[in-house]
């Protein structure tokens, strides 16, 4: 996302801008309104990220538009909407209620992805008299152009390999800066990402040092023990409610942000290079018991999503 904008900026923002678009309403029933929204959802992704502002003219100034349907709309909604399109379980997104010029609008902030989305099925609706108008075609690749969302063209592409390579490199740069401020004396020991500490009777155990004492550390195969997608992943977590409740893939992504499960729990979470998060059934297992001991669980966590 573009290292200038934030959401106070973007809810600031007198124009629209690659990471940055007006709409000035959006209605929840309107076919037309979905393909145009998903459009720009799945460019912006694509582009780095960035931000939608409902309930805006294209010239800046507030609608009378209402956002109350928008915000209080349930994620998964509009996780399948797109998925409908894309084949992909997308939900790296948020909507909240904010205020411009006195006025209440929505402001949606998109996350990038790792590999852009690409559109597998048409989004097409009518327009009257018996035409109907293409939002985007099937097979096609939607990038920001300026304050437009347009089909990609090959420097598109190519600047999406530079942000997965940027971004590869930023992780390496901070491993290194570990390696030159570690402490006199230390020894550096380079493992691959898949070896962690675990506890885990069907890990293979290996030891890096020569201490009897010190733990074992134990090679593992993530697709055994996070063999889980997230669309997996709700469905186990309903499976064991039993229809008590049901949670959203949106419910997932506020669990993983708010108790910081990707950067800290790797006993749940694993991500590979190239392909989406998986996850564990200790995951499963974590959020059923957290439900079991304070059903508020995951509204809490919706909740401090919006703070």
């Amino acid at each position: 996302m573009g290292k200038e904008l934030n959401p106070a900026k973007a809810v600031a923002s007198r124009r629209e801008s690659r990471h940055v678009e007006f709409k000035e309403k959006f209605d929840l029933a309107e076919r037309q309104d979905w393909c145009e929204i998903i459009k720009d959802i799945v460019a912006m992704a694509n582009t780095g990220g960035g931000y939608i502002l409902f309930g805006v003219k294209k010239d800046g100034s507030a609608s009378d538009w209402n956002p109350t349907p928008l915000c209080t709309l349930d994620p998964a909604q509009l996780t399948d909407k797109i998925a409908a399109y894309t084949g992909e379980q997308f939900s790296e997104f948020d909507v909240q209620e904010a205020e411009r010029a006195g006025r209440a609008v929505a402001l949606m902030t998109i996350r990038p992805v790792h590999i852009p989305l690409i559109f597998t099925q048409p989004g097409t609706y009518d327009i009257g008299g018996g035409k109907q108008k293409t939002a985007f075609g099937k097979g096609t690749v939607y990038f920001r152009h300026g304050a437009k969302s347009e089909p990609g063209n090959s420097q598109d592409i190519r600047q999406s390999v530079q942000r997965e390579i940027e971004a590869i490199r930023k992780s390496w740069m901070g491993n290194i800066r570990k390696v030159v401020t570690a402490p006199r004396g230390h020894e550096i020991r380079v493992l691959p990402p898949e070896v962690i500490e675990s506890g885990l009777p069907g890990a293979t155990p290996i030891r890096i040092v020569d201490d009897p004492r010190a733990p074992a550390y134990r090679r593992i195969d993530p697709n055994k023990t996070h063999p889980f997608r997230q669309k997996e992943v709700v469905e186990g977590v309903n499976k064991a409610l039993g229809g008590s409740r049901k949670i959203t893939p949106y419910d997932i992504l506020c669990v993983r942000k708010v108790y910081k499960v990707d950067e800290s729990k790797s006993e749940f979470f694993y991500k590979p290079m190239f392909a989406s998060p998986q996850y564990s059934q200790s995951f499963v297992d974590w959020m059923v018991a957290q439900l079991d001991a304070d059903p508020t669980f995951f509204d809490n966590a919706r909740a401090a999503m919006k703070r």
